[in-house]
């Protein structure tokens, strides 16, 4: 029986193999801490009030940061929950992962230290031309959209192991589910890049509304989700059947 903290994992149906801390979660951890280091407001005690006045205005861009890395940590625990493995595939693809995590962080806190900035009035200068600012959002995109492919590759490699993890028919269909769900999120990512390679230089930031397409995206693709799982219940005649999942 999985312990309480993963029953919200689980409301789907798929049997967790991963409650097992391992060196893999070990070694994700400490990259994430790291990375979580690198978005703090200031590495030093502010010495005056009008360092300390700086430092909080770091505050919101760091917020919105550590959300987006909060994002990308949930769906890699729920991934090693959810499957537990630990083959030469894994290690390579969890290893690509994290690697792009910590390329990721500063184009992260710089885009939006920018963008609170410039909506609470900070005048600065962070570009020196317009292309300039799609370069950062191509970039931003590039590798927001490079990690969810990398999480839709760590499922398709679970999937591909489905004999050896004695994946059910219902595990197998949801594992290509969560394949679909970080594929999608990613293909979001390029698609703001594609936006911002083609509108006008002046315009390149409204790619980033781009991304506001996660949530509709998240949604149809979950209520179709849950319609299956409904739908495989009925067949295999189960009582109950979740209503509250999301991949």
């Amino acid at each position: 029986m999985s312990l309480p903290l993963h029953e919200h994992i689980e409301k789907d149906g798929f049997r967790l193999r991963g409650l097992e801390f391992s060196r893999v979660d070990a070694f994700a951890d400490v990259v994430f801490g790291f990375a979580l280091t690198l978005l703090v407001v200031s590495l030093e005690v502010p010495k005056t009030y009008a360092e300390l006045h700086s430092s909080l205005r770091g505050f919101l861009p760091f917020a919105i940061s550590f959300f987006f890395l909060m994002m990308i940590w949930v769906a890699h625990y729920k991934y090693f929950r959810r499957f537990g493995t630990h083959d030469l595939g894994t290690i390579y693809l969890n290893g690509l992962m994290l690697f792009m995590v910590l390329f990721y962080v500063y184009p992260l806190k710089f885009l939006f230290t920018f963008l609170v900035n410039g909506i609470m009035g900070y005048r600065q200068e962070y570009f020196e031309s317009y292309g300039q600012v799609r370069e950062l959002m191509v970039l931003y995109g590039t590798g927001f959209a490079t990690i969810y492919f990398l999480v839709a590759g760590l499922y398709a490699n679970g999937l591909r192991q489905r004999n050896h993890l004695n994946l059910t028919d219902l595990e197998q269909k949801l594992t290509r589910s969560y394949i679909v769900d970080a594929a999608g999120v990613g293909l979001i990512g390029i698609l703001s890049c594609v936006v911002a390679i083609l509108v006008p230089g002046r315009y390149a930031g409204i790619s980033g509304w781009v991304y506001a397409l996660i949530y509709p995206f998240k949604k149809i693709h979950g209520n179709r989700t849950r319609k299956m799982i409904a739908k495989h219940a009925a067949l295999h005649k189960l009582t109950d059947s979740p209503h509250d999942l999301l991949p």
